[in-house]
C-alpha cells in the first residue's frame, strides 16, 4: 500500500502583514489569525472582573463559558475567543 502524502497545512502569517489594534488604549501588533483573547492575554490585561473582584480570562476557548467578554469597536459582550483581531480594532476590557 502506498504511503499518503504529507498533510500541509496553509499559512497566511508569511504573506499577511502584522495586525495592529489596541487593548485598553495600548497599542499592540499580533500575527494575522490571532484572537482578541490570545491578544488581550498578550498585552498582559484580562477580559473582565468578577463580581467578587476577580480577574477573568479564556476558559474553555471555544465560545461556550462567556468569561473572555470584552468591548470591540464599542460593542459590548463580544467573546475575544471567538473574534479575530482585525487592523484598527478597539478592545475594551472591564
Amino acid at each position: 500500500m502506498p504511503e499518503p502524502a504529507p498533510t500541509r497545512i496553509a499559512s497566511t502569517s508569511a504573506s499577511a502583514p502584522p495586525v495592529a489594534l489596541t487593548v485598553n488604549g495600548v497599542p499592540l501588533t499580533v500575527a494575522p489569525g490571532t484572537t482578541v483573547a490570545a491578544a488581550v492575554c498578550i498585552a498582559g490585561a484580562h477580559a473582565r472582573t468578577s463580581v467578587s473582584g476577580e480577574p477573568r480570562g479564556p476558559l474553555c476557548g471555544m465560545g461556550i463559558c462567556f468569561e473572555c467578554r470584552v468591548t470591540v469597536d464599542g460593542t459590548p459582550h463580544r467573546r475575544g475567543c471567538q473574534v479575530l483581531c482585525a487592523p484598527g480594532m478597539d478592545v475594551r476590557t472591564s
